[in-house]
């Protein structure tokens, strides 16, 4: 019984590092802990009123939730494999108190002094497994850490990325650009680089899947309120004269239409045109288009 109660904490521990592996190192279409986190808490902030302000705590929010879930878990599955051990497999420093608390409160006590790798030494594992198992949280603790700051220094480049793009798009359509204007090598040029952009959103939202329920605050800033216009300037460039933006204007509906099944696949599940999923986008982060 003692082992399958320590068997069901390393269980817990697994089912976390997996989320961790599958949200910042390998991102997949499949749920996971962190996205239902996500997913719930951007669903319950479109509910509120003053719509804006609370969706822009969503992103933020969620992660520090979802860290915080990630540790807790560790700590509470470590705490499971410690427990039925506790405290016959571990000695406690003398004129300690710690023997005479409950089981499970020094199992929680010990998870956590080595999650943060404190390493304070007043309750050290004696049984031999124990002795070889444990010093492996402190490195799961050290790699929760990285794994934090490495995501949270990921995830506000991919943000800027599509706030540069969004304002650019935002940019183009106040100057109103004509489809003469496009038809010549600046032209091409201009309908090259933006391809690229939304080729590097995307990516993006397949690699940082919780960049999505970051608000952009103003509508010139956001991508779901100007998207459309990157299709109107596609349209132009496939009417043109010359080849090379003809071939431009066809690279750009290519990189939007791979953006737009990625939305739809990954958010959106629409079903629809690249125009529909576009449209649903801009909805869902309270935009008019």
């Amino acid at each position: 019984m003692e082992w399958l109660v320590s068997l069901a904490g390393a269980g817990l521990v697994m089912v976390t590092l997996r989320d961790l592996f599958h949200t910042i190192w390998h991102p997949t279409r499949h749920g996971g802990l962190s996205r239902l986190v996500t997913t719930v808490l951007w669903r319950l902030a479109r509910r509120f009123r003053a719509r804006r302000r609370v969706v822009g705590l969503v992103g933020p929010l969620a992660m520090v939730t979802t860290v915080c879930m990630w540790a807790g878990t560790v700590i509470l599955g470590w705490a499971v494999i410690y427990w039925p051990h506790m405290p016959g497999s571990f000695t406690f420093s003398s004129g300690s108190r710690a023997a005479q608390e409950p089981a499970l409160l020094d199992s929680v006590y010990l998870s956590l002094v080595m999650v943060a790798t404190l390493g304070l030494g007043d309750i050290a594992p004696d049984e031999g497994w124990l002795r070889l198992v444990s010093p492996l949280e402190a490195l799961i603790g050290f790699a929760l850490l990285t794994a934090t700051v490495s995501w949270v220094l990921e995830i506000y480049p991919a943000l800027t990325r599509r706030r540069v793009l969004a304002i650019r798009l935002a940019l183009l359509r106040h100057s109103g650009t004509t489809t003469h204007q496009v038809d010549g090598t600046a032209g091409a040029l201009l309908l090259h680089d933006l391809a690229t952009e939304v080729v590097r959103v995307r990516i993006d939202f397949t690699q940082y899947a919780e960049a999505y329920y970051f608000h952009d605050g103003e509508d010139h800033s956001s991508l779901a309120a100007v998207i459309g216009y990157a299709a109107t300037l596609a349209r132009r460039g496939q009417a043109a004269k010359r080849p090379d933006v003809r071939l431009a204007g066809d690279l750009l509906v290519g990189a939007l239409n791979d953006l737009a099944t990625v939305l739809d696949q990954r958010f959106l599940h629409t079903d629809g045109t690249p125009a529909d999923i576009f449209a649903a986008y801009a909805a869902d982060h309270g935009r008019h288009v």
